[in-house]
């Protein structure tokens, strides 16, 4: 498989016969109706910095299982509270500690997570297609959401960052969103794209070097830029993406001072946006690499808020997947 291609396989169904939401793999099986009932929930679920989080007893008696095959901060612990402040029982997996690295297929890893009552499975997995591979052998009383799967998406993530650029900027059809940097290897990217083109937003533009551009058929619609000269012009949100190391042979990657120098964005590069421009970034972040420390903390920047509305995001899934399964009995 060629570096930042996207596998194709076919996925379950994410909704039940009545149309409610049972997985959540990608969000590019969504319309803009349910996108848009996810984010009214997840905003509802959202507190100042300060104050008291939200916690409800929606998911008591519920047991939440997260399988993490690649290391995972905001995520993991954001998906472990969002649980947590739910009401329900969690259990955290990584895989160096669990039986697959004695051999175990991840489709026993599942089955014995079953018979332990674990009621929805949060996978994050390396390789493309595990998410929808686990939601196909699970019992119909099982939800399995997507943590981040290989390069291919991440739909929290890109839930959260729609809803992020809404709580500054709600009019999305008159915005300019700029995605900047290694777009080719990038789930976030991916999933933002998902989520604001269904929302109907203004403009998407990608910036990266030739390098780092998706393939021709992939992100139809967005204008493509190589400088960020011509990309970040009068743009209202810039989103900047790490370098995936992790997915690049040793030879591809770039030099970090050469990589900076051209497409780190700096306070000058800010310029080039609207005054009012907003930044984010899914982190990890490279300081010094793809953004300046003085912008990622800068008075543009809301990647805290990022962080605090993925708890909220993730809560409104997790609520959601479970309020739709009403008495279903296990099967």
């Amino acid at each position: 498989m060629n570096e930042g291609t996207v596998t194709t396989h076919p996925l379950p169904l994410q909704l039940r016969s009545d149309g409610t939401l049972r997985h959540l793999l990608t969000l590019e099986g969504l319309n803009r109706r349910q996108i848009e009932q996810l984010l009214q929930r997840a905003q509802a679920f959202v507190r100042p910095l300060g104050a008291t989080p939200p916690a409800t007893r929606d998911l008591e008696g519920v047991t939440v299982a997260n399988l993490f095959t690649e290391p995972s901060t905001r995520t993991r612990v954001s998906f472990e509270l969002a649980a947590k402040r739910l009401g329900a029982s969690v259990v955290n997996l990584e895989v160096q500690l669990s039986s697959r690295v004695k051999g175990e297929s991840m489709l026993n890893t599942i089955y014995t997570l079953e018979s332990l009552h674990v009621d929805v499975m949060v996978i994050r997995d390396a390789e493309a297609g595990i998410p929808g591979l686990v939601a196909d052998h699970v019992k119909p009383h099982v939800s399995v959401l997507s943590a981040g799967e290989a390069h291919v998406s991440h739909p929290t993530q890109g839930l959260l960052d729609a809803l992020t650029i809404l709580q500054r900027k709600p009019d999305l059809s008159k915005l300019a969103v700029a995605i900047v940097g290694d777009v080719r290897h990038s789930r976030v990217a991916r999933s933002a794209y998902d989520a604001l083109t269904r929302l109907g937003i203004g403009e998407l533009r990608i910036v990266a070097p030739p390098v780092f551009m998706p393939e021709a058929g992939e992100m139809p619609g967005c204008a493509r830029h190589t400088t960020l000269a011509k990309g970040l012009k009068d743009v209202d949100v810039i989103m900047m993406l790490r370098i995936q190391k992790e997915r690049m042979s040793q030879a591809s990657l770039p030099d970090a001072d050469r990589y900076f120098a051209k497409y780190g964005l700096t306070p000058d590069r800010l310029q080039l946006a609207r005054p009012d421009a907003i930044v984010m970034h899914p982190q990890p972040m490279n300081r010094g690499i793809e953004i300046a420390s003085d912008v990622a903390d800068g008075p543009q920047s809301v990647i805290r808020d990022q962080v605090r509305n993925g708890v909220a995001v993730r809560m409104a899934v997790l609520a959601e997947v479970i309020a739709n399964r009403g008495s279903l009995p296990p099967a």
